[in-house]
């Protein structure tokens, strides 16, 4: 089986396109995968990191305001669109996918000219705009959340597929995964995490709840402050009167390298609201507090975030109206009732979807053989 992956941009596209990649090596050792993206992204780095080839085409995003670059750009996606067709004739694939990105546009529409087999995966809750114009003209859109199919005209092509995540995140034992971090069952983990470049929002509010819950005995936190914002956070604490070194129950971390288990491990979880992450709070089944980034694109964090709040599996706080104050009172109302913690985590569990790479693969298989 011969498919391309088109993805580009950001993570959030990628890693799907990969973890896609992955599955069907794995079932398929003898198949032939080649990513398409774009020289402005991060996929011509991470792809051929993951051992796949990747090549690139011209193509930007429109801008939001009509000016004299949206000419350059719509000159580009035609450039962009020639260089889709060509790596098409050539590689001549069985199925086309893309995850997402704007270098989507091109890669699907020239399969579709070309009569190739295509299916689009949508990791949000609400689509992003290529992805709703895209699903008018392929053959299978896979869609994370239930939530997002209102938003395509032909329903009848989507399939709810969840996210693939990683197999770390499918197993859901707490004693083990505090055993690993060598945290006591009769203590209560907070986990924090604003993702790899870290959310100021909720690194500034996180000093205000380390100075109140330093001295409580019953909760452990780790916060994830990421790389950038670490410095940063520690020099709030001093501000604050804190000796960082001096934290018992507090763990102050740029990053980490097994987000899994500490999930596994939490009690609670607070996050903001990407497609992964809710995924994967999702999957092991855990109460959260979830801080949409409120610049994402068509604001769709916060849909994401509102497929579990809505259902009360976790509690959401907009960007513009956290706070120290407001985050310490919701900490400390989930802490004092274990019996709304663990509703919280079975509403959770009830929205994991933990074979998304198995229902695509299949969807991917099966447009292969038409």
């Amino acid at each position: 089986m011969k498919v391309v992956i088109a993805a580009g941009g950001t993570g959030g596209h990628i890693y799907p396109g990969i973890a896609i990649a992955n599955y069907i090596r794995d079932k398929d050792p003898n198949s032939h995968i080649l990513f398409i993206g774009t020289s402005k992204g991060l996929e011509k780095e991470l792809v051929p990191k993951e051992g796949y080839d990747i090549q690139l085409i011209r193509v930007k995003g429109f801008e939001r305001k009509l000016s004299l670059d949206t000419l350059k750009t719509i000159r580009e996606l035609f450039l962009g669109l020639g260089d889709a067709k060509k790596i098409i004739k050539d590689f001549k694939p069985d199925v086309v996918v893309g995850t997402g990105g704007y270098v989507c546009g091109p890669v699907l529409f020239s399969a579709w000219l070309a009569k190739v087999p295509t299916l689009i995966h949508e990791q949000n809750a609400f689509p992003g705009v290529t992805n709703r114009i895209l699903s008018r003209l392929v053959d299978k859109v896979a869609s994370s959340f239930p939530e997002a199919i209102k938003y395509f005209k032909h329903k009848d092509r989507v399939v709810v597929s969840g996210n693939p995540i990683r197999s770390e995140f499918k197993e859901k034992n707490r004693e083990h995964a505090r055993k690993k971090l060598s945290i006591p069952m009769n203590k209560k983990l907070i986990v924090v995490t604003g993702g790899s470049q870290g959310a100021q929002s909720i690194n500034k509010s996180m000093i205000h709840v380390i100075k109140e819950l330093k001295d409580r005995p019953d909760i452990h936190i780790v916060h994830v402050t990421g790389k950038k914002q670490h410095e940063k956070v520690l020099d709030g604490l001093k501000t604050e009167n804190i000796d960082p070194s001096t934290l018992k129950n507090i763990e102050i971390v740029p990053y980490t390298f097994d987000m899994a288990t500490l999930y596994k491990a939490s009690d609670l979880i607070i996050a903001r609201a990407g497609a992964m992450t809710i995924s994967e709070i999702t999957a092991v089944g855990r109460s959260c507090i979830l801080i949409p980034y409120p610049y994402a694109t068509d604001n769709h964090q916060e849909f994401n975030a509102r497929v579990i709040a809505d259902k009360e599996g976790g509690v959401l706080i907009l960007d513009k109206d956290l706070n120290g104050q407001l985050l310490i009172d919701t900490i400390k109302d989930l802490m004092k009732d274990t019996k709304k913690l663990r509703e919280m985590e079975n509403i959770t569990s009830k929205l994991g979807i933990l074979n998304g790479d198995d229902i695509i693969y299949n969807e991917i298989k099966t447009l292969a053989l038409k």
